[in-house]
């Protein structure tokens, strides 16, 4: 099986930290509220029905603009239930990529999580969509991935490797933007990415560590480019004594060529654990899981359920 091919194709399907500088975020604009776009019953929490297409009730869209490629990418953001009602309260934020199928998982998972009480901290969702006008694949192939060394499996036509690009966007236009308009705890920036997109959270781990304080790293495509990722492993190990970041890993058990890959995906994953655990960071706290009868297409919802419970479990906020 061509996982790198099935994977894009099921994502296009479902499409249809550190604290950062208080400058930043006193510094982004502050957007006009959404004119009212939707009807009573909506805004009630309902429904609307005779056809009309279902929503993800009490979300808001919006348009974020790169000044630099002139691409204008959309950001999902969903706000805890206790949002309105605690006007003094901060709460965590989790950027997820791939927001056309992690974004409602996201928020469904977070919500199901506290029904029996409260499992998790409550957070803010954000998910990073793609650029308005682009299907998913031409979106996440071009940001996600850090060369031009595409798989020889894609079209002639595609461009690869401008995750660096998309990296500088997200922390001087999203995260700053995000930041000034909700109550976020930018001691707590979370980030969310599968397959590609967990190959642009490790490219930011390695680069610049700061951006986020936490991430799931779920299925993380290490095969790219002869495995350049774990280039930048080694040159950041190379400079720097520490790694500040909560980092939980997952991966299918079935992600080998045993059960019809092109590449080993667990084998990659366990060497890149390794690899960080023998630096001894003092400030990294890292866990791998393979999660059993699971492969590429599977996985995702139970990493991202474990991944939750790491990264914002309850009793750690206390």
């Amino acid at each position: 099986m061509n996982y790198l091919a099935v994977g894009v194709v099921v994502l296009s399907m479902l499409a249809g930290c550190a604290q950062a500088p208080q400058s930043a975020a006193a510094a982004a604009p502050r957007p006009a509220p959404l004119a009212p776009s939707v009807d009573k019953a909506t805004a009630l929490g309902g429904q609307r029905a005779a056809g009309a297409p279902y929503e993800v009730v009490g979300s808001e869209v919006w348009d974020v603009k790169d000044p630099v490629s002139g691409r204008t990418y959309q950001v999902f953001v969903a706000l805890p239930a206790s949002y309105a009602e605690s006007p003094g309260r901060r709460y965590p934020v989790l950027y997820v990529t791939d927001a056309d199928y992690a974004f409602p998982l996201a928020r469904q998972i977070g919500r199901r999580l506290n029904v029996e009480g409260p499992k998790l901290q409550e957070f803010i969702l954000v998910g990073l969509s793609y650029v308005v006008g682009d299907d998913g694949v031409t979106s996440r192939r071009r940001d996600y991935t850090p060369t031009r060394k595409g798989p020889s499996s894609a079209p002639a036509e595609a461009v690869h490797g401008e995750a660096a690009p998309y990296i500088t966007y997200l922390r001087e236009q999203v995260l700053p933007f995000v930041a000034g308009r909700y109550r976020t705890d930018e001691t707590q920036r979370l980030l969310l990415g599968h397959s590609y997109g967990a190959l642009l959270g490790t490219q930011i781990l390695f680069t610049d560590p700061g951006l986020f304080a936490g991430y799931i790293i779920g299925s993380p495509s290490y095969w790219y480019d002869k495995h350049v990722m774990e280039r930048f492993e080694r040159d950041h190990a190379s400079a720097h004594d520490d790694l500040p970041a909560s980092v939980y890993m997952y991966v299918g058990e079935r992600e080998t060529p045993a059960f019809g890959n092109d590449a080993d995906m667990v084998a990659d994953a366990r060497r890149m654990d390794a690899a960080l655990r023998a630096h001894r960071y003092p400030s990294l706290r890292l866990q791998l899981d393979v999660l059993n009868d699971e492969d590429h297409l599977s996985v995702a919802p139970r990493g991202l359920t474990k991944g939750l419970k790491y990264l914002l479990a309850a009793d750690a906020a206390k």
